[in-house]
């Protein structure tokens, strides 16, 4: 059973999701802030959310010569055959920009009727063990691309993403609401049970 493992972010929040489920287990979690040594640069230039999360983790995993837990996630729109998909973080250039990745979203969607709005949140997480075969889940959030943006929580396209079973954003719902239902969540459950089989 793994005694400890790194999380591949230096975002604590999702530092506290993964530590708050891996402790359970007597797993201690560490994170990219916790190393003083660079991390190399990791292309991630994968087809799919589950190469990406792999190959973030299966590079940090081999560098440290310990266990990985890395995740790659973006918005999939139906109406766009499936854009912005793993580009999410720079669909509107290279520059990461929120606004304008929101801004682009929406103007490709202008004129698309209600019922064809249909979108999902993708969350993919791997965990990467020496020696191991790289274990991947995938989680998702169904809803549909609201008209304008709403909303002043959460970040990303959150502003323009009604989950299914409700009519306010992402950005609408407190953390706590949005953690209970996000694409993240979904994928860590799946994740979860994984880790019961080991322990």
């Amino acid at each position: 059973m793994m005694k400890e493992l790194v999380v591949a972010t230096k975002n604590e929040g999702k530092v506290a999701e993964f530590r708050s489920m891996f402790s359970k287990y007597g797993i201690e979690v560490k994170s990219l802030l916790d190393f003083n040594e660079p991390i190399k640069d990791i292309v991630e230039d994968g087809d799919t959310f589950e190469e990406n999360a792999a190959i973030k983790a299966e590079a940090i995993a081999f560098q440290y010569e310990i266990p990985v837990v890395a995740d790659d996630s973006g918005l999939e729109i139906d109406a766009l055959n499936g854009e912005p998909g793993i580009y999410s973080a720079r669909y509107a250039g290279e520059e990461k920009n929120d606004q304008k990745n929101l801004e682009k979203v929406l103007s490709q969607m202008e004129g698309v009727p209600e019922s064809e709005r249909t979108a999902r949140f993708v969350c993919a997480v791997a965990v990467a063990r020496p020696n191991h075969e790289t274990f991947v889940k995938r989680g998702t959030c169904e809803g549909v691309i609201a008209n304008c943006p709403r909303g002043t929580e959460g970040f990303g396209y959150d502003p323009i993403f009604i989950p299914k079973g409700s009519n306010r954003t992402m950005a609408e719902h407190s953390a706590e609401e949005k953690n209970s239902i996000s694409h993240r969540k979904n994928a860590i459950v799946k994740i979860e049970q994984w880790l019961q089989q080991l322990s």
